[in-house]
């Protein structure tokens, strides 16, 4: 698990390999993400928007924007925290992502970058 702090919001990522949902030999690597977001801030926060870098070893970085979370814009009170799982899919088995949410103050309209910590992909594909 990784994690990075913005303002008091606590990003942490932790990455799985889905094996049973992969084809290795079709070049077709799929992973899930687990994201807890905590506001160990004094403000209201909303999540608005997401920017993911995706990198796909012997690929182009691609580039992945939008509003919100799986169709969410959570707000999260102070001392709480809201908790998401998605996927990404890779042509190789080893990759990693980074990027930034931005986050709306309630009380006062500020727009905060919050970061998200680069993590790595990497599929176990050793048999034993």
């Amino acid at each position: 698990m990784v994690t990075a702090i913005t303002e008091g919001i606590k990003v942490s990522v932790e990455a799985t390999y889905q094996a049973e949902y992969s084809s290795p030999h079709q070049h077709h690597f799929v992973f899930t993400y687990k994201v807890t977001i905590e506001n160990n801030s004094n403000s209201t926060i909303q999540l608005l928007r997401r920017r993911w870098e995706v990198f796909d070893a012997g690929q182009e970085a691609r580039v992945i924007e939008g509003d919100g979370v799986i169709g969410q814009q959570p707000i999260i009170e102070p001392g709480y925290a809201h908790q998401y799982v998605s996927g990404c899919n890779l042509h190789s088995g080893k990759g990693k992502m980074k990027g930034s949410y931005s986050m709306e103050r309630i009380q006062d309209g500020k727009i905060i970058a919050v970061t998200i910590p680069e993590f790595q992909l990497i599929a176990n594909i050793f048999h034993n």
